[in-house]
């Protein structure tokens, strides 16, 4: 794996990942979250700005596969 300065090369962002403009869009972004560190950044992201209880049990959820 690639060494990146803290995931800028990524193509999908914290923010983009979980702002879409609808539920389907935020649970696809979830799906395809690549790694741990992904999925650490956006929980953070996600308590930060708007703390939604549903979006953090999904990426709880992820977490666990």
């Amino acid at each position: 794996m690639e060494t990146t300065d803290d995931g800028e090369s990524d193509e999908f962002p914290p923010e983009k990942r979980l702002e879409a403009p609808n539920h389907r869009l935020i649970k696809a972004g979830i799906a395809t979250i690549p790694d741990m560190e992904t999925l650490q950044e956006c929980v953070a992201y996600e308590n930060a700005h708007q703390n939604r209880t549903q979006i953090l049990r999904r990426l709880k959820w992820k977490a666990e596969e």
